[in-house]
């Protein structure tokens, strides 16, 4: 498939996560501000930000986060950031961006979680005044985090769901704090009426799946350890769930050892609902574009598959109907000269 082309379509992103994302020209600016020395060179720079190719499991990937944290501890880094990933993505023509990011992760110098979150709106409104895109925002619970923490930021970040934060998430390390153990955080944020998608499956824990689709939740970051369940994948297609599946990232991490571990072929083949994105760009050293050519090359996968893919994207998104509306007929604009 003609990688141009693949380019050019208009593009849905719902599994996208700031830290991870970061050009190199704005972690050089951001650097800056901090008096952080860095690599003269991008390629070594690049080193320091992309996790490596012989990574362990997910536990090393996230690794590479470290660096970047410092960088993200104030306001004005934060907007920047946000801007950036979101210009980003523009530039690939990705229509709609659900950027995800941890309040919590950015308060070691004094933020609060709201301060936090408010940059990164801010960030994500000065991107679409410059560019064609509608971006939104996540907030992510650590699940090594206290509970009491989680929950709380929840708690601090619900009144800005109608000002361009749109939901919630839970990441981390969901081996050693699996879906059961973070529950009561997930039933706090579900009262405070935050949409949740949750990381489930990512080590290779189908129970966390599980119990995710138990608690009423229908979206799932990664799902990689559904592949050879078939029936949790009756269970997840039943429930109506959508699967963000993100090929680099879980090749990187080991989610997936090898493609016959990735649950794509299982999920489409049961029809679930499926959506294609980048996890994290800069850390995986990828594009929402290049997920897509892999995908074609690996999978098979058609411009119409492409384009329900990203029709399915927009129906899981967690912004408004009328916005939806409005990505629906802009997606079938962009595909008609291609089909």
């Amino acid at each position: 498939m003609d990688e141009k082309v693949l380019h050019d379509i208009g593009k849905v992103e719902l599994h996208c996560h700031l830290d991870g994302s970061l050009s190199l020209e704005m972690i050089r600016k951001l650097a800056k501000r901090i008096d952080l020395a860095l690599p003269a060179s991008d390629a070594d720079l690049r080193k320091l930000v992309t996790a490596p190719p012989e990574s362990e499991d997910l536990m090393d990937y996230l690794k590479t986060f470290d660096f970047i944290r410092p960088l993200l501890q104030s306001k004005e880094a934060l907007e920047m950031a946000a801007y950036d990933v979101v210009a980003q993505a523009a530039a690939e023509n990705v229509r709609y961006i659900e950027v995800r990011f941890a309040p919590n992760q950015s308060t070691d110098e004094g933020l609060s979680v709201a301060e936090a979150t408010t940059a990164v709106v801010a960030g994500l409104h000065r991107a679409m005044s410059q560019f064609d895109i509608i971006a939104r925002a996540l907030v992510c619970g650590m699940r090594q985090l206290p509970l009491g923490t989680t929950g709380h930021m929840f708690e601090l970040t619900a009144p800005l769901l109608t000002h361009g934060l749109v939901g919630g998430d839970f990441a981390g390390n969901e081996g050693a704090f699996p879906t059961a153990a973070i529950a009561p955080a997930i039933k706090q944020a579900q009262q405070l009426s935050v949409p949740l998608t949750l990381h489930a499956g990512e080590c290779h824990e189908p129970a966390n799946i599980a119990k995710a689709l138990q608690l009423g939740l229908r979206r799932i970051g990664h799902a990689t350890a559904i592949y050879d369940q078939p029936a949790l994948i009756h269970q997840f297609v039943n429930a109506g769930a959508t699967a963000e599946l993100c090929l680099t990232s879980n090749l990187q991490t080991k989610a997936a050892r090898s493609l016959k571990e990735f649950p794509y072929r299982a999920l489409h083949e049961a029809c679930a609902k499926i959506t294609i994105n980048t996890d994290n760009r800069t850390v995986s050293n990828t594009t929402l574009t290049r997920e897509y050519w892999l995908f074609a090359q690996n999978f098979g996968v058609t411009l119409k598959d492409l384009l329900a893919f990203n029709h399915t994207a927009v129906d899981a998104a967690f912004c408004s109907e009328a916005q939806k509306a409005v990505l629906h007929a802009r997606l079938e604009k962009d595909y008609q000269r291609y089909l």
